[in-house]
């Protein structure tokens, strides 16, 4: 009579043995490819930097459900404008649509994309178009590209670029912080929340920069409209600022851009102080030699 045990066979034994470390195995491998595979997609489906074809340039700029990738296209473009390309100059009419798009998104890269051909006068009309936009970042943008014209017409939206930044709550309700003075922001950094009668409403800003101070108590109410904190300008653009006032400022924008000349007023950012100085000697320049030339049009003038 056989004493051992039912069971499986000492063979049966090892060959389960053997099997049973194949499955964890198996698992991380697909978690391994998917932690390479899930960013290398996302990575893709976000950066500009990979070149189109014109097909697919084609299909991205009649793409109006994926701003992401009419920005991707509108950035190609601009990119072959300025090595250049002739070519690019049959999206021009697409381009020049997108100027009425709903999305601040694209009509930000679009207004930072059409500076790069400067002597387009359609670009230079659709830029025009801009400066009203109700986002300040498209606003900036296209008052920066207006300079690559020679066009001085975004000079005050330049200059506000150098001012504090005042953020308003868009509806009456109660402001719940979360973040703290002196707390750097990007576009679309949530700042606060507002609690209304209708529900919860975010305030994200709507430039970039340093919350500089908070205007109202936290857990406060606010009426609609009504400033809530301001922002910093960020060094970024106040760099931006100064070089485009290099070439359109007046000499009643040397308090502002001298303000940036001081030591400290930037933080540690060492090329503003040297752009500022840069900018203001710029304009005196330019001011002496439009009053030297007024005078020589006007030779009685400095007599009197």
């Amino acid at each position: 009579m056989d004493l051992q045990p039912a069971g499986p066979s000492a063979e049966e034994t090892l060959r389960q043995a053997e099997a049973r470390p194949r499955r964890p195995t198996f698992f991380l491998l697909i978690v391994a490819l998917a932690s390479v595979l899930v960013p290398y997609l996302f990575w893709r489906g976000t950066w500009f930097g990979r070149t189109l074809s014109d097909p697919e340039m084609e299909k991205y700029l009649a793409d109006q459900e994926k701003p992401r990738q009419i920005q991707h296209a509108l950035v190609q473009i601009g990119e072959r404008i300025g090595r250049g390309d002739p070519a690019a100059k049959r999206w021009y009419p697409r381009v020049i649509e997108l100027a009425r798009s709903p999305h601040e998104e694209i009509r930000n890269t679009l207004a930072w994309v059409m500076g790069a051909d400067n002597r387009s006068e359609e670009f230079h009309r659709a830029l025009l178009g801009l400066l009203p936009d109700p986002e300040p970042l498209v606003r900036r943008n296209a008052a920066l590209s207006l300079v690559r014209f020679g066009d001085a017409s975004g000079r005050e939206e330049i200059l506000a670029m150098l001012r504090p930044y005042a953020v308003r709550a868009p509806a009456a309700g109660t402001v719940r912080y979360r973040l703290q003075e002196g707390n750097p922001v990007d576009h679309g950094t949530l700042l606060a929340r507002l609690e209304t009668g209708q529900g919860t409403a975010e305030i994200r800003s709507p430039v970039p920069g340093t919350l500089e101070r908070k205007l109202i108590k936290d857990q406060s109410g606010v009426a609609a409209g009504q400033e809530i904190l301001v922002l910093s300008p960020a060094s970024e653009e106040t760099w931006e600022a100064l070089r485009a006032l290099y070439l359109v400022g007046r000499a009643e924008d040397l308090p502002e851009v001298e303000r940036y000349a001081r030591p400290g007023v930037s933080g540690r950012n060492e090329k503003i102080p040297e752009q500022a100085h840069l900018t203001a000697a710029e304009i005196r320049r330019r001011t002496l030699q439009e009053q030297g030339t007024q005078e020589e049009k006007e030779p009685g003038r400095k007599a009197q």
